[in-house]
């Protein structure tokens, strides 16, 4: 079918969020309130004394990765622990869901930073039990291409004949992290029924299927009349590597309406939802008992204890893992 044409290109937009935190957004605001199944993106940076305290979501899931710093999570089903450069963590709100996303303090490391996106759920799948998974940078298979000018970390989907570890989310999405030296290009194939975009995170030099230069901070939506689509680094030898995530969702035939972290297929159950979390009621009844461990910050007997953070055990786990998977091979 050949390339897919460009929608929209949206620079994102800064703004305050959470306590102290500061988010650029480009899924969300009033140039691109929604690209089906997404409902919104932020790419964020939080100070140590910053974060989310708990707060609630019903009706989607959230995928969060981590790019620099740690990230502590805790909600009220009782899943917590620390995700650490190039951690994810999955997020299934359903019928609803508190929880509490606080940075963690890391000896030489001033940023926390990282990428938070919303999913819609199918309808069917709203008032879903919540539940929480967790995918370790270690875990996500990459790929090398062109004598390493494009790599390719493979969070979910196949891309050059490599498939991802594990289909995380219920709504189904494609997530591709991608690293681009000078003159490195990047294709991917693409299915006719997912709607795809590309964030450029660092590097003002890429372009898009060879017409349409997308800066540092900026998204391209694309069409969905193609099988392709294909980023170039256009800077010079010696020039600045290219961070991006081309991230696609299986568009979903419904009616969405969203407030907030709230999401449903009208109006009115949207009222219901607030209404719920307001009050502790259905989903949110665990919201009565449930004390939050972290939404006052993180300390590093937390780290250490409840919330398993633990460096040199982290280490074991990946050394585990990984001949794990070569005896597999």
């Amino acid at each position: 079918m050949g390339l897919r044409s460009t929608f929209k290109l949206v620079k994102a937009i800064q703004k305050a969020e959470g306590v102290g935190a500061r988010v650029r957004r480009s899924i969300g605001t009033s140039d691109m309130t929604s690209f089906n199944p997404f409902l919104m993106l932020d790419h964020f940076n939080i100070g140590a004394d910053a974060g989310f305290p708990e707060h609630g979501h019903s009706g989607q899931e959230t995928i969060t990765l981590v790019l620099k710093g740690a990230v502590a999570h805790e909600d009220f089903t009782g899943s917590k622990g620390i995700l650490y450069p190039g951690d994810l963590q999955f997020m299934t709100a359903g019928k609803g869901v508190v929880h509490s996303e606080m940075p963690v303090a890391i000896e030489g490391e001033k940023e926390i930073s990282g990428m938070q996106l919303w999913v819609d759920l199918p309808k069917k799948l709203r008032q879903t039990e919540p539940r929480y998974r967790d995918l370790r940078s270690y875990e996500i298979p990459e790929v090398l291409e062109q004598d390493g000018k494009v790599k390719v970390k493979v969070i979910s989907g196949n891309s050059y004949g490599v498939e991802s570890a594990h289909d995380l989310a219920y709504t189904p999405v494609q997530y591709y992290y991608v690293t681009l030296k000078p003159d490195g290009t990047f294709t991917q194939k693409v299915p006719e029924d997912f709607n795809f975009f590309l964030y450029v995170l660092e590097g003002d030099d890429l372009v898009v299927n060879g017409d349409t230069a997308v800066p540092a901070h900026s998204n391209i939506f694309f069409k969905r009349d193609g099988d392709e689509i294909r980023a170039t680094n256009t800077a010079k030898s010696g020039g600045k590597d290219i961070e991006l995530v081309l991230i696609g969702g299986q568009v979903l035939d419904q009616e969405s309406i969203h407030y907030g972290p709230f999401v449903a297929d009208s109006e009115r159950a949207i009222d219901k939802a607030f209404s719920d979390f307001q009050y502790a009621r259905n989903g949110f009844k665990q919201r009565r008992t449930w004390n939050s461990l972290i939404s006052n910050g993180v300390t590093k007997d937390m780290v250490e204890n409840q919330l398993n953070g633990n460096l040199e055990k982290r280490k074991e786990a990946e050394k585990k893992f990984l001949e794990e998977r070569n005896r597999k091979l």
